[in-house]
Order: structure tokens, then C-alpha cells, then sequence
């Protein structure tokens, strides 16, 4: 049942999700950090921001994305003045429109992690003559532990099952912009359901496999 296509597309999944997850780690560690630690009136907007690939549908999202990183839009204007072409329907778009998508499902753990740490073990860092760099990892990242754990899984997972912003950025391209979730739509178009079955079945199990790991890292029903 693995077809060539069909390994492919996980293996493309695969490889979408670890880069999208670590470079939201990289660029949504600062962020959370500032949304934690902020007082300032930008931190509505900017939170409102962060969140709204949440309650916006993902074709609304993944069009945008195709507007902004076409031909004429700005950011394809740019890329195109650069010499690189254009992002949409190709393995970076992808990346693009995955780390927007995502970027809540990383930002708002670790921002919750961040704030559940109070000042204190800051204040207590900051008199022993820490720096800010010694503070962070040897300080910060430990108390954050579990939601940089959670994080990593939310935002590997919600990655591995996108499929509006996809559709809409990457198109249906084998090996190149075909993930999972778009192998199993074409499947079920040209009515192969043992194939969608191998896919659809494997996708449920990974999402189990996610929510038990999601549970065992917040463990709220254990009794004091």
C-alpha cells in the first residue's frame, strides 16, 4: 500500500513540519518572551496578531499568502527583484505559509510558560550577577521546559495536518509541495479508498499518539 507517491508525500510531511517547527521555535521564542515580559499597549495588536491564524479559515489565510507572494505582491516583488523567483507553489511557499500558520500553536505555550515563571527566579539570577545570556539558558529555558515540550508537539502536529493553506500556497506538486493530508484528497477524488485508508488510518493514529503525549506532559488530572 506505501506506494512511491504515497512515501513521498510522508517523507515531504516530515521534512515540512521539522523545519517549520524549529524556525518557529527560533522566531517565536523572542516573541512569546516579549508578550510575557510587556507591558506596553502594543501587546494586544500584537498578541491578536500571533493568534489569528486560529480563527481565520485556512483558505482565507493560504490566499492572502498566494496575493502577498505572487508575482505582484510585495513580498514576490522583492524575491523577484533578488533573483529568486517566487515562493508559492514550491517547498519554500510551504515553509512560509506553515510557519504563519502554525506560529500560534508554538508562541502561545511557550508565552504561557514564560509568564508562569513569575520575576522571581529573574530577580534572584540578576543578584548573583548573572547575564542576560546565562539568565536565559540556564534559568528561563529550564523553568520552560514543559511548554517548549508541548510546543514542539502542538506545532510539529498541526503542521503535519494542514491542508487549506497548503492547497491554496503549494498546489499539488509530487515531492515538492504534495504532503499527507493532500495525497489523501487525491485519493479519495480518483476513489483509491485503500489507499486514503494506509494515510487517513496512519493520521489517526499520530493524533492519538500526539494527544497521549500532550497528556502525559500536562498530567492536570493527577491528585494532589
Amino acid at each position: 500500500m506505501f506506494t512511491d507517491e504515497n512515501i513521498g508525500a510522508i517523507v515531504l510531511t516530515i521534512k515540512l513540519a521539522s523545519l517549520t517547527t524549529l524556525i518557529l521555535l527560533l522566531i517565536g521564542t523572542p516573541i512569546a518572551w516579549w508578550l510575557a515580559r510587556t507591558r506596553s499597549w502594543l501587546k494586544g495588536p500584537v498578541g491578536a496578531i500571533v493568534a489569528l491564524p486560529i480563527v481565520l479559515p485556512p483558505t482565507v489565510i493560504g490566499f492572502y499568502l498566494l496575493v502577498t507572494l505572487g508575482p505582484n505582491g510585495p513580498v514576490g516583488q522583492f524575491t523577484q527583484s533578488l533573483g529568486l523567483g517566487t515562493l508559492p507553489f514550491s517547498f519554500a511557499g510551504l515553509v512560509v505559509g506553515s510557519v504563519f500558520y502554525s506560529m500560534p500553536f508554538v508562541v502561545q505555550p511557550i508565552q504561557n510558560a514564560f509568564e508562569a515563571m513569575g520575576d522571581r527566579p529573574l530577580e534572584v539570577a540578576a543578584t548573583l550577577r548573572a547575564s542576560p545570556l546565562d539568565t536565559f539558558f540556564n534559568v528561563t529555558l529550564p523553568l520552560a521546559k514543559p511548554g517548549y515540550l508541548t510546543a514542539i508537539v502542538i506545532g510539529f502536529a498541526h503542521t503535519v495536518g494542514e491542508f487549506g493553506v497548503i492547497l491554496m500556497i503549494g498546489g499539488n506538486i509530487p515531492n515538492v509541495t504534495r504532503t499527507i493530508s493532500v495525497q489523501i484528497y487525491d485519493h479519495v477524488e480518483a476513489l483509491e479508498y485503500a489507499q486514503a485508508h494506509v494515510l487517513a488510518g496512519g493520521m489517526v493514529a499520530f493524533s492519538l499518539l500526539v494527544l497521549m503525549t500532550l497528556y502525559l506532559l500536562n498530567p492536570t488530572g493527577k491528585r494532589k
